[in-house]
């Protein structure tokens, strides 16, 4: 048996609406129905006022940043356990990213480490809300609103995920998702910007269009970014936000039934869900402890040989070579964000994956850590 990380659920829908924006010819970022309407509906689903289509999550979040005016020079504090887009963002402004290392349960940004990080060219700071679990954002907020700072949320991998009753996405300045093959709601590449300011939605709106003029379409308004998502694109997330309540169904219960069926088994250490957070579990992810500490590149092997699709956790921003090379940063920086690199990994957590399939998943699990 071959079991896959994941595979998008897809059915007739997205076939009509994608071959009805090809039939009328609306291929573009710029004409079709579906652009419009992909951004109420996922406005609505976050409840927030405003959603603006981009490219990408890795756009999604450069374009929060330069609509926020960070520029050279600012700081801006993020989770070093995450995929490198969120620092690469930081970088293209030319700015300096600032790792902060993570919570050991949730594997999310921890609020106790943010103030310590903050100096007088501090000016955002960027949650990630991982694997699917919301950050404890009260604190952050907080503390933002104490030395008035932005704050944004990479919430790329967490559509649907609330804190206290609240979507993420509507809990900072700007919220920033991902619709990749692998998310879960997807259009392939592409990407969603949510906020509540109005005038942050028409910068972005804007930039994201290469900030053509108004009246004179070529006599440029500021230096704009090619982002934008197609209607073609759109018409697919129109199709997936209707049936989003199902993924996120689907994806709690393969949650459920790895938790109960790997539970207690020493040295793994298992996704939370904590008493403030409604989490989506975008993929399960799995931390070696104890005894099972440094073993993951041969577990993981194992797993691969019998059909058990894995993948290895984010190297965080402080294990980059290439960002210590650069004197941004040093191993030591953040210690729990590289015990967990170096030791976690996710299994399949597909949204359609069956019965079968997981408990295939959990027999080899079990009989393989039984080696070590």
């Amino acid at each position: 048996m071959h079991v896959p990380v994941s595979k998008p659920l897809f059915s007739e829908l997205e076939k009509k609406y994608v071959l009805d924006a090809l039939e009328k010819g609306d291929i573009s970022g710029f004409k079709g129905q579906y652009i419009k309407k992909f951004e109420d509906q996922f406005a609505t689903f976050c409840g927030v006022k405003h959603a603006v289509t981009v490219s990408s999550g890795t756009t999604a979040l450069h374009l929060a940043l330069a609509v926020l005016g960070i520029k050279s020079d600012d700081e801006v504090l993020v989770s070093s356990l995450t995929n490198m887009a969120t620092f690469f963002a930081v970088l293209y402004q030319n700015a300096k990213p600032i790792p902060v290392d993570c919570e050991l349960e949730t594997l999310n940004i921890d609020p106790l480490l943010v103030e310590e990080k903050i100096t007088d060219k501090t000016k955002a700071i960027i949650v990630v809300h991982l694997y699917g679990h919301p950050v404890d954002m009260d604190p952050i907020l907080a503390l933002a609103k104490k030395y008035n700072l932005y704050v944004i949320e990479d919430a790329a991998e967490a559509h649907g995920a609330e804190y206290k009753g609240r979507k993420v996405g509507s809990l900072g300045d700007i919220g920033c998702f991902s619709f990749y093959a692998n998310k879960i709601v997807t259009t392939g590449e592409g990407g969603m910007i949510t906020t509540n300011n109005p005038e942050l939605a028409d910068k972005a709106r804007s930039l994201k269009a290469l900030a053509f003029g108004k009246e004179n379409k070529f006599m440029h308004q500021d230096v704009g970014y090619n982002y934008r998502l197609t209607n073609l694109q759109s018409a697919l997330g129109c199709a997936q936000m209707d049936k989003i309540d199902l993924i996120i169904k689907k994806k709690r219960q393969m949650a459920e039934y790895y938790l109960k069926n790997l539970a207690g088994i020493e040295g793994l250490q298992l996704p939370v869900e904590k008493d403030y957070a409604f989490n989506v579990y975008w993929m399960f992810n799995l931390v070696l402890t104890g005894k099972l500490m440094g073993k993951r590149k041969e577990i993981m092997s194992q797993l691969e040989e019998k059909g058990v699709e894995v993948r290895d956790d984010f190297v965080p921003f402080n294990d980059q070579e290439i960002f210590i090379k650069s004197d941004l940063t040093q191993h030591e920086d953040c210690p729990l964000a590289t015990q967990i690199g170096k030791n976690g990994f996710y299994i399949p957590s597909g949204t359609d994956i069956s019965e079968e399939e997981q408990n295939y998943v959990i027999e080899q699990i079990k009989e393989v850590i039984k080696i070590f």
